[in-house]
């Protein structure tokens, strides 16, 4: 035929995800874009000589994946070559975290900094059968007694260091924290080696930060690893001033510099959008003000690989205690409380209200970082005031984590055309433990996906990378099944949704977060070919085996970009 397509798929299970999820067999690609989809003697007709068939034998095609919340280059820069990873699964002990320091003390000149992230006293051996073992400086000690040692918990809220990165950081029995941060001690006073919230600063402030080209090696490593999951696009949740102390500096502005230097070049091969973030956490008005000047992309850029969407605020999750701002006291005081009443409250509130209505009015969409139920309160109100001062068409700012968010606001959000952005393997990982939290009932309702998706919300999810790992077949399964990773008990199973409502969420909703779904998100002529092949039926699987089905291959605009069974063992 004339003008044929140059990659056909066949013999498969083609989950459009159009607005009627329709299935189809198979799929047609021409020029980066999605030629025709239907049955698998239709699409045969459109090869020509040249064209790349592809057998499904069964498998299944999504759209390419969008993981709309995920801090790609600080994931990288948390993993090796660049960081020890010492999370779940890669070690499953207090013994194996300190194996893997031994083995980085060996190849690492004395006297520099080894860092790691990942670990969590949820699954590490020792603690499940001691609940009083934590982990200790001694630990790492005893592997890396001539390098200062730095291991981010999985939350980025605690630091595990050894005695020479006390000794370095001039931390002693004496020190005292800084507001809103706790140093652990012993029955001695001495230091434990574990540093909670703003105390981490005391070491993160002495970590060399990496430079652009050490950032730009991060962000192809992410993107390379990415591909093997089948995502093609996702949002970088906040790069500019306001990160240069957040996750080891991995959301400052160089980062972006990073993205403006490999696009320009054409070597980025994803879809990336960005949330600008001209504050920091506990940030001012004046901040975002300031910060906002001069933050930008610049416009030679291919709008399609890299584009700003919006602007990022915190809400919570700041100082003096930065946990969620909840209407009731948590049940626990393992991670603080944070309840602010009064003249406090009030000056929290307008100061809040102020950021998300100069990002409003400057034009931009609004994430907002918020997980208390009170805070949400507020942010949705604060919406509300700023869409009245500045009326605007279809600004879709949206509510990130909103892991408390009410049934009300959620209906208050629809009404607007907002969203929420949530991150159910965050709460695969921590259900047990947020049940001796905030308690059996509020933890059961944490992340409501299903409630916002019945309030007509186009919910999206991520996973907050490197807070979990970018995998969204656990997201889709954790979705569906609602199940504690530790333990497999049901934790709010009334929120559970089906495959379609989960496969949205990372598909053509998080498209429209990024104003884009009528270029991407679902597999329909005209849109771009970014395609997920998956080794299996996805419609048929058991919702508990959907995260070892493998990733066969990722296209990203018709080109391959992962094959796995073309990839060299």
């Amino acid at each position: 035929m004339d003008n044929p397509a140059d990659l056909i798929l066949v013999d498969g299970d083609v989950l459009t995800v159009d607005a009627r999820f329709t299935v189809a067999r198979a799929v047609a690609v021409r020029d980066g874009r999605v030629l025709a989809t239907g049955d698998t003697a239709d699409i045969r007709a459109l090869a020509g000589p040249r064209t790349r068939v592809v057998d499904l034998d069964g498998r299944t095609v999504l759209p390419g994946i969008n993981d709309s919340h995920l801090h790609a280059a600080a994931w990288a820069l948390t993993r090796p070559p660049f960081s020890l990873a010492v999370g779940h699964p890669h070690v499953r002990s207090i013994a194996d975290v300190a194996e893997a320091v031994r083995g980085a003390a060996a190849t690492t000149p004395a006297g520099e900094w080894i860092t790691g992230l990942g670990w969590d006293v949820g699954y590490l051996a020792e603690c499940l059968a001691d609940p009083a073992r934590r982990p200790h400086r001694r630990d790492l000690d005893a592997v890396a007694p001539g390098h200062p040692v730095a291991l981010t918990d999985f939350s980025a809220h605690t630091m595990w260091v050894n005695s020479r990165a006390l000794e370095v950081a001039g931390i002693t029995r004496d020190t005292a924290a800084p507001d809103g941060g706790t140093i652990d001690r012993d029955a001695g006073g001495e230091p434990t080696g574990v540093l909670k919230e703003s105390a981490m600063t005391l070491v993160q402030e002495l970590l060399p930060p990496p430079g652009v080209a050490r950032r730009k090696e991060a962000i192809l490593s992410a993107v390379s690893a990415l591909h093997a999951f089948g995502i093609t696009s996702y949002t970088e949740p906040g790069l500019g001033p306001g990160g240069t102390r957040i996750l080891g500096g991995g959301l400052g502005t160089e980062t972006l510099d990073a993205y403006v230097e490999l696009a320009r070049a054409g070597e980025l091969a994803a879809r990336v959008r960005v949330l600008l973030l001209p504050a920091p956490i506990g940030g001012s008005a004046a901040e975002v003000s300031s910060g906002l000047r001069g933050l930008a992309i610049p416009p030679d850029i291919d709008p399609d690989l890299l584009s700003v969407i919006g602007v990022k605020v915190f809400a919570d999750g700041v100082p003096p205690n930065e946990t969620a701002w909840m209407r009731e006291p948590y049940v626990s005081g393992a991670y603080g409380a944070l309840c602010v009443h009064g003249a406090d409250a009030g000056l929290k509130e307008a100061e809040l209200r102020e950021m998300i209505r100069i990002a409003h009015a400057a034009g931009h969409q609004v994430g907002v970082h918020v997980t208390g139920d009170r805070a949400i309160d507020s942010v949705v109100a604060a919406f509300a005031a700023a869409d009245r001062a500045h009326p605007r068409r279809d600004p879709r700012h949206y509510l990130i984590h909103a892991d408390f968010v009410s049934k009300e606001n959620l209906v208050e959000l629809a009404s607007r055309g907002y969203s929420v952005n949530m991150n159910p393997a965050i709460k695969w990982t921590t259900a047990d433990l947020m049940d001796g939290v905030v308690g059996p009932e509020r933890s059961a309702y944490q992340w409501p996906v299903r409630a916002a998706a019945d309030a007509g919300l186009a919910v999206c999810a991520g996973s907050d990378a490197p807070i979990t790992e970018p995998d969204w077949r656990q997201g889709v399964a954790s979705m569906m099944l609602r199940e504690s990773r530790a333990t497999g008990r049901p934790s709010g199973p009334e929120q559970c949704v089906d495959l379609e409502t989960a496969i949205r969420a990372y598909t053509v909703n998080a498209a429209r977060q990024d104003f884009a779904e009528r270029w991407k998100g679902t597999i329909e002529p005209g849109k771009v070919a970014d395609l997920c092949v998956l080794g299996g039926d996805l419609r048929a699987a058991d919702p508990h085996d959907i995260p070892s089905i493998p990733v066969d291959l990722t296209v990203l605009g018709g080109e391959t970009v992962h094959d796995r069974v073309a990839a060299p063992a």
